[in-house]
């Protein structure tokens, strides 16, 4: 049961929200870590992730990841979009695209997986100028599950992540 002095606390944090870059807290697995790397920015997607039914070597249908929609919050402001690519674009101009370098399991078989990626574009101004890694941490479902079919059918399913964006110390 909610109290008032518990409605308070939670009223507070939507008020005063912490710092974007505090909210990494979970331990990064050594398989997607970044050591030595500064933050330049942590913002919070929530979206889904797209997936179409499609036929595997063997004939069996299987659903096949084909994108990420998700909306990028910072302090619980949307300020950009994440799309395939993967892309990370936001309203200050800049855009970064990464690539998959590694991987860890998510917290739950129906978390998708916790990834580190390298930028494999870069801007030159705006709050994403010189990432080089990006994290995407904290996942919380995206994993298709359930009936595959017809063929070519397509499955949303919702997910959230922190997306950390790095550069190289020094």
């Amino acid at each position: 049961m909610l109290t008032i002095k518990k409605l308070a606390v939670l009223g507070a944090a939507f008020l005063f929200p912490l710092p974007a870059l505090s909210l990494a807290g979970a331990r990064v697995p050594d398989a997607i870590a970044a050591a030595g790397d500064t933050p330049v920015a942590m913002l919070h997607a929530e979206g889904a992730q797209i997936y179409h039914c499609e036929a595997d070597p063997k004939g069996k249908l299987a659903w096949q990841f084909r994108e990420p929609i998700a909306t990028l919050l910072m302090n619980g402001k949307t300020i950009g979009r994440h799309y395939a690519g993967p892309s990370w674009e936001l309203a200050d101009g800049s855009r970064i695209v990464g690539r998959v370098v590694a991987s860890a399991p998510g917290t739950t078989p129906r978390d998708v997986p916790w990834l580190k990626l390298e930028a494999t574009s870069q801007p030159v101004t705006g709050r994403l100028a010189g990432a080089t890694v990006i994290q995407r941490i904290n996942t919380k479902g995206g994993v298709a599950g359930g009936h595959c079919g017809p063929n070519g059918a397509l499955s949303s399913v919702p997910y959230s992540a922190d997306y950390v964006f790095l550069k190289k110390h020094g």
